[in-house]
């Protein structure tokens, strides 16, 4: 039997998946069809909604409407640093709630002030200016234009793997994915090529000129610039992009490169902030420090709060050019709690240290699972944020999208969600549970993974 006949054998569909493809034709040829389950009132904001609909969550685990426990080693959207209602956050919220929930953005409040400094206190001097907002596209957004703003240029240049958002210009500058059909996007945004060590044109045989390749792809931002490049916007290892960690030394020579063009360089650590990597934050392995810093996902811990950070000249300069950036739940007296919480446990309870101690532990039982699975082609990844790349060989390296898709719904039967993904970027498993979790628990979640590969691919 060939490898794509076992792929099609993979993908079974369940009763409710056929339910589900059923409604969804009756639907095209009679638009006026009456809803039949209890989701047709939510608008599909993504291709297609995950089966398990979730009830509760605690720790490490998420539990479904049947009851069942189900480890969640995606930390929800790649955010719950500290598991589902950790006791201190819960206590957190409730208090600030009731004291101080929300405010005019025209003020500010102690419990604001207190979250800027904790948060400027963990970060180089240079970076000493907050700015707390909600999500990451709107932290994104303010980075964009800081950057155009300080430097009166308006191009910006960003990896052709990147995610930095679905707002206008967040989206302009996201290559991953949702840009057709939309229109024309912000003007001026250029692609550079993201360092992909396992698929790049300029690796070949375990050789990678990574140096090679970043100069040619300045070479063409050069040939495509209008001479008014302001910012190159990175995330230190782009996530959605299939955590694609670069090379030891790019990101200073990354650095270099936007220096010599006069451009500021901000980072985007909205999935590799707040210990997740096995530092503090991932610029920090290279100790290359960005000009402006964008904080979501985990500094909330899994609440709505961002952050982007400044350095004094940056700020001081957006301000005598009457900088705007004004949204209706900036500087939320709740959230920064949240975010004052988070930091104080993140220093006391060390969690950068456990995330690179149980990440060399998962990686090392992903390793061994590499050998016994020929499809798993690629491990990759720091601390607890680590991807997995199935193929249908090792070879050709061809994406097993399919494979990716029936590996991890099986995985969400045997009780761990490892990969909620598009169906383009299934064949990747994003695997970042919550730096609170256990080596029990990590040993559970692998066993399951174990299995669910011996399955599909036997079956």
């Amino acid at each position: 039997m060939t490898s794509t006949a076992i792929l099609g054998e993979c993908l079974e569909f369940t009763v409710t998946e056929a339910f589900r493809q059923a409604r969804i034709a009756m639907q095209k040829t009679e638009p006026n069809a009456m809803p039949t389950t209890d989701v047709d009132h939510v608008f599909r904001y993504t291709h297609e909604f995950s089966d398990t609909v979730i009830t509760a969550a605690r720790g490490a685990c998420v539990h479904d409407r049947d009851g069942r426990e189900i480890l969640d080693f995606t930390s929800g959207q790649m955010s719950a640093i500290l598991g589902h209602a950790h006791p201190e956050i819960v206590a957190t919220v409730h208090e600030a709630v009731a004291r101080l929930d929300h405010l005019h953005s025209s003020f500010l409040s102690d419990v604001v002030i207190d979250f800027a400094q904790a948060l400027s206190d963990l970060l180089p001097e240079s970076l000493s200016r907050v700015l707390p907002l909600s999500t990451g596209g709107e932290s994104n957004e303010a980075a964009l234009k800081m950057a155009k703003l300080a430097t009166g240029r308006y191009e910006i240049v960003a990896f052709d793997r990147s995610w930095h958002g679905v707002t206008g210009g967040a989206s302009a500058a996201t290559f991953n994915g949702a840009r057709r059909g939309y229109g024309a996007p912000m003007p001026g945004v250029l692609a550079l090529p993201t360092p992909h060590p396992y698929r790049s044109p300029f690796a070949s045989n375990g050789d990678y000129d990574w140096r090679a390749e970043l100069d040619w792809g300045f070479e063409s931002i050069d040939r495509q610039s209008t001479g008014s490049l302001a910012a190159m916007i990175a995330e230190p290892i782009p996530s959605s992009g299939g955590i694609i960690e670069p090379p030891e030394g790019y990101l200073t020579a990354l650095a270099e490169h936007c220096r010599a063009r006069g451009m500021l360089l901000i980072f985007d650590e909205a999935q590799t902030g707040l210990g997740r990597t096995g530092d503090r934050f991932a610029f920090e392995h290279e100790g290359v420090v960005p000009d402006i810093l964008t904080l979501s996902k985990t500094l909330g811990a899994g609440l709505p709060l961002s952050a982007t950070v400044a350095s004094a000249e940056v700020e001081q300069t957006c301000y005598e050019n009457d900088f705007l950036f004004y949204t209706t739940h900036a500087a939320d007296p709740l959230p920064a709690a949240v975010g004052r919480k988070v930091i104080e446990i993140l220093i006391r309870d060390r969690l950068e240290e456990r995330a690179r101690e149980l990440g060399d532990y998962l990686k090392g039982i992903l390793r061994d699972l590499q050998q016994r699975h020929e499809p798993i082609g690629d491990v990759r990844g720091r601390g607890l944020l680590i991807g997995v790349e199935l193929v249908e060989d090792r070879h050709r390296k061809a994406p097993a999208h399919a494979l990716g898709a029936a590996v991890g719904r099986r995985c969400i039967e045997l009780g761990a969600s490892l990969n909620i993904a598009r169906q383009s970027s299934a064949h990747v498993f994003r695997i970042a549970p919550p730096l609170t979790v256990t080596r029990a628990q990590i040993d559970t979640a692998m066993t399951i993974l174990d299995q669910a590969l011996t399955e599909c691919v036997n079956r």
